[in-house]
């Protein structure tokens, strides 16, 4: 099969630190090649992938710190990728909306992952415009700000196999990872593991967009000898940093539409204590590869069950559900099921004259 998997352009493929999506495009790109599909991948110039790399632009657009216009490089890259009929038997864009009205007027089939909320007023109607569009939700608690969406299927998140190693024990200390955001509640993490007199160690980034958050509401809570910021990591550093962790406290308050770092944790065998938001109960098993909680005082009490949880079965979920192989499997058959009904639909038109009316 040819494939266009089609990349934002923030990070690169895959991210040389943080960035979810990235990382998603690079796991499925690399196991469609394995599979023996044809992949082109469209993305930035610095991407490292074993199919074609189609580059858009040299670098990340949050690597390039100098002066530039960075809707050239996303209308280049739409262009190309969604632009040019016959180079591909589908498409699949991970840019959620953006890549819509290029589509429409192309004749290649092309699927859209979403990877983002999907609850915000605006967002209703540019889905209802493009109702047509074929879209693919990473959990179903995510659709259902849409539930009318032409919905394809669902497909979770996976990662590589040995990407994380299990970890049979833990150093004791809890562990935040991700980016500092209001919705991310690190005050609430902090709160947590000093009501449990519990070491926290807090693995995240600060966007631009966050600083003011930062400064004002988290950076006065650091100061404490329970709590170590230990700032933005690379992939590679997590493994040590989630798998020594006895559990990963994920105290979101938002609906989280699926949660990377929640299946990295249990690559790890690292329990996972989070809110009931969004994707929450379909990643974890309350009582089993973690705790999911209503509140703060509920959160402070799961830490100390925690020692009750096998970590081998947080690894054994993970092994079951998350990997980056079955995820892969997933995308091939929903392109196969795509694909037939655009035959179909195409025997239908002709066998109707071609929509010639006489």
């Amino acid at each position: 099969m040819r494939i266009a998997q089609v990349s934002p352009l923030w990070e690169s493929v895959p991210p040389k630190l943080y960035g979810g999506t990235e990382r998603i495009v690079s796991y499925i790109t690399e196991e469609l090649v394995a599979m023996g599909h044809d992949v082109t991948l469209f993305a930035s110039g610095d991407s490292e992938t074993t199919a074609k790399l189609e580059a858009i632009c040299p670098q990340a657009l949050r690597l390039n710190t100098g002066i530039f216009n960075r809707d050239a490089p996303l209308i280049m890259q739409q262009e190309r990728a969604l632009g040019v009929s016959g180079n591909f038997d589908i498409v699949h864009s991970h840019l959620d909306f953006l890549g819509f009205p290029v589509a429409r007027r192309n004749a290649v089939p092309m699927v859209t992952t979403l990877h983002g909320r999907l609850d915000l007023p605006e967002l209703e109607p540019i889905f209802r415009e493009f109702s047509e569009m074929p879209l693919v939700s990473i959990s179903a608690s995510q659709r259902r700000p849409l539930p009318w969406a032409n919905w394809a299927g669902t497909i979770h998140h996976g990662l590589p196999r040995n990407l994380y190693s299990f970890h049979p024990k833990s150093e004791g200390y809890l562990a935040f990872l991700g980016r500092i955001s209001p919705e991310k509640r690190p005050d609430q993490a902090i709160e947590i593991a000093k009501r449990a007199g519990i070491p926290l160690k807090m693995a995240a980034k600060v966007d631009p967009a966050d600083r003011v958050y930062y400064e004002a509401a988290v950076e006065p809570l650091l100061n404490h000898p329970l709590i170590e910021f230990v700032g933005e990591i690379s992939d590679a550093e997590k493994n040590d940093f989630v798998g020594n962790a006895m559990a990963l406290v994920c105290p979101y308050d938002w609906p989280e539409p699926f949660g990377l770092v929640l299946i990295e944790a249990l690559a790890c065998g690292t329990p996972v204590l989070a809110y009931r938001r969004g994707s929450i109960p379909e990643i974890i098993d309350h009582g089993s590869t973690g705790f999911v909680c209503e509140t703060v005082d509920e959160m402070v009490e799961a830490v100390g069950q925690v020692p009750l949880l096998e970590r081998r079965r947080c690894r054994a979920a993970f092994d079951e559900r998350f990997t980056a192989d079955r995820m892969a499997r997933d995308y091939v058959a929903l392109y196969e099921r795509i694909l037939e009904g655009v035959a179909v639909q195409a025997a239908a038109h002709k066998a109707n004259g071609g929509g010639r009316h006489v």
